[in-house]
């Protein structure tokens, strides 16, 4: 059996946790990054009289990969192709789209064990479908508009309480800035007055400001669940936990028996062994709200279940659980 991890050759310290526990138990792994495709990996797959399924090899810079020995693939944060420089950019259009189409769809195709599968991570990853499922599911989703119509947003968050909403950004990634570098995008509290004729440039959502008493962070690994609360030390990280991370202090708390059944229907429905769900906790009848759901988010950053978390995972890959 091997263990196919994919995703960045450095800095993603939330694979590196599951390689280590996957190396203890003696399983092989083999990591690569997509983005080295196909500079520096060599792509061969056959589909011929010898079976059902694609066989082949997949050679890099210092290890080759048979594709019939991959029993798990643990898709974390995968690099996009890096194409030859020399390529006009309209070539490259081309060839980045034939590789996403040749390279992943030779590797969507295995019949193995998915954390998770990244076409049900791309479904999840839209957050109008995922909320639309976690209700559909029993989960409570704080009311929510998405509009590129002012007008709309106005009125929508003057009916709220306190005349106040949450914005937050649809997807991950933020706008660039003049350095080239993405700007990050953080929940902020708006009221009806600071909505601007800029929501009609594109999509907006404005959800219900949720008046909390502390955050909920649930990962759910197959048919487990851990859980904590998060309590805001700060101003800033009372409206988004993760601009202040050293103002956090974390308390691991179970999960209610409704929710619990909920998230287990909506993990089905998704088609998902693993995702990151975020919580709110309403001051006084301490109802939990779901507003983000995250299949490829990170739990390194809370210590008590750091290593549950990363047993839990190394155990589906390893075929030890469902």
């Amino acid at each position: 059996m091997t263990v196919l991890v994919l995703t960045r050759p450095l800095l993603d310290a939330t694979a590196d946790l599951v390689i280590s526990e996957l190396h203890e138990r003696g399983v092989p792994v083999h990591r690569l990054d997509p983005g080295e495709f196909p500079q520096e990996l060599t792509v061969s797959a056959y589909l011929d009289d010898g079976g059902e399924d694609w066989r082949g090899t997949w050679r890099g810079q210092h290890r080759d990969l048979t594709l019939e020995d991959i029993t798990a693939v643990y898709y974390r944060r995968p690099g996009r192709f890096r194409l030859h420089p020399s390529l006009s950019a309209g070539d490259a259009r081309w060839a980045f789209e034939e590789a996403r189409h040749g390279f992943g769809g030779v590797l969507s195709s295995l019949r193995c064990t998915w954390v998770n599968h990244p076409w049900r991570n791309a479904l999840a990853d839209y957050a109008p479908h995922a909320l639309a499922v976690a209700r559909r599911c029993g989960l409570p989703v704080p009311r929510t508009l998405i509009t590129n119509d002012p007008e709309q947003a106005h009125a929508f968050v003057r009916t709220l309480p306190g005349g106040v909403a949450a914005y937050k950004p649809l997807g991950t990634a933020g706008p660039v800035g003049e350095d080239g570098e993405a700007v990050a995008v953080w929940t902020s509290r708006v009221g009806a007055e600071e909505i601007a004729d800029t929501v009609a440039l594109t999509t907006h959502l404005f959800q219900e400001w949720v008046s909390k008493e502390y955050e909920v962070r649930l990962t759910a690994v197959g048919g487990r669940m851990f859980a904590a609360e998060i309590h805001a030390g700060s101003a800033a990280s009372r409206v988004d936990f993760r601009r202040d991370y050293d103002a956090l202090a974390y308390r691991v708390c179970e999960v209610p028996t409704h929710i619990r059944r909920s998230v287990t229907k909506m993990m089905a429905t998704l088609g998902l062994r693993y995702v990151a769900l975020d919580f709110l906790v309403g001051q006084g009848a301490h109802r939990w709200y779901l507003v983000d759901v995250n299949p490829g988010g990170q739990y390194g950053f809370v210590p008590e279940l750091c290593d549950p978390i990363t047993r839990a995972l190394a155990d589906v890959l390893e075929g030890k659980a469902p």
